[in-house]
């Protein structure tokens, strides 16, 4: 038996030997080695642009894989620090953030403007940098749901950053600002040949239904996956789909009976497929959260790996079950998660 069926327990057949139904991965542009060359050249993204992506898919243990593993420290704005680094008060230090991320193998480390900006001159050329230009915060009461923008592209672009990312509340009352300000920033990453990676997310209370958390639904987040591609994300950042009928049970919006009969039925590789078929297809690339710590970190976090992988996801962004860990211990988990993406048994279902 391999680590990953070890790890995956009584899933290792269900998900490890599933073959999909829905859309078929014939129909997919898959990642790779040639990624950049044989799928984002197509676009109009500039040679700079597609040069730093390839630095970033080029770096740590899944470098040359076409696969990316994503440290992101964000969550000290919005869940505030005290809840994100009392568990390990190490990591109050920006810099031991960096070393993590470098330890732990990743592509990148994603964090705040201030975060980065303080180690940038120490780490900038060590690991490739992604500045969050927006984020909700908690400390105003009462408290609200918004993303403001915290940094701009071009102070991001100063410090080293290879990459931005910022957050959408796709579905909020707030969404139409955000997009707005979102698409702008992006258009000017661009311009200066930097990546842009959106959070997709959804927000809004009426997506709670009768017991049944929508937020996380495959017909909802996939729509939003399509909204985040079409102003402009390099990759898109998106929770795990673990339900479906998003559109039906809130009875709004457009959608069709195919998309839950046939191309997004309720195995969670069939779920993530239809979030991958919103990304253009795979044309840019869907990487999905690794969600809170808890008590079962190791066996989530390659369960999302492997369903991620095997839908034709892109990779991987983890970050509290890795950090509010001792760092030998959050590394160790970083990798469990790589080796997902360098096991050839973990095949495109």
């Amino acid at each position: 038996m391999s680590e990953i069926e070890r790890i995956l327990g009584h899933e290792a057949e269900f998900l490890l030997g599933y073959e999909c139904g829905g859309i078929s991965r014939k129909h997919l542009h898959l990642p790779g080695p040639d990624y950049v060359s044989r799928v984002l050249a197509d676009s109009d993204r500039s040679s700079v642009v597609m040069r730093n992506l390839q630095t970033i898919l080029g770096h740590g243990r899944l470098g040359g894989t076409g696969y990316v593993s994503i440290l992101p420290v964000d969550q000290g704005v919005e869940h505030s620090a005290g809840a994100s680094f009392a568990p390990n008060p190490l990591y109050f230090d920006p810099a031991n953030l960096a070393e993590l991320a470098i330890e732990g193998g990743c592509n990148a480390i994603a964090s705040t403007y201030g975060v980065l900006a303080s180690v940038s001159r120490r780490y900038a050329h060590r690991i490739p940098f992604l500045v969050k230009l927006n984020h909700n915060e908690l400390l105003s009461y009462p408290n609200q749901y918004d993303q403001t923008p915290f940094a701009t592209v071009d102070q991001a672009f100063e410090l080293g950053a290879v990459a931005v990312g910022a957050t959408i509340y796709f579905g909020s009352p707030e969404s139409r600002r955000q997009i707005e300000e979102v698409s702008q920033a992006f258009a000017r990453a661009h311009e200066l040949g930097m990546v842009t990676i959106l959070w997709a997310y959804l927000r809004n209370r009426a997506f709670k239904q009768d017991g049944t958390d929508y937020h996380t639904a495959a017909d909802l987040t996939g729509q939003a996956n399509h909204l985040a591609v079409t102003i402009g994300a390099d990759i898109v950042k998106q929770k795990q789909a673990t339900v479906n009928g998003g559109f039906k049970a809130l009875e709004f919006g457009k959608t069709h009976d195919r998309v839950y009969s046939e191309l997004a039925t309720d195995h969670p590789i069939e779920l993530a497929r239809y979030q991958v078929a919103n990304c253009y297809m795979g044309r840019i690339g869907l990487i999905n959260s690794g969600g809170a710590s808890g008590g079962d970190d190791l066996h989530q976090a390659v369960r999302t790996a492997v369903i991620n992988k095997r839908a034709g996801g892109m990779g991987l962004i983890t970050g509290r079950k890795a950090f509010q860990k001792p760092m030998t211990e959050g590394v160790q988990l970083l990798h469990r998660i790589q080796d997902v993406y360098l096991a050839e048994s973990v095949t495109v279902a």
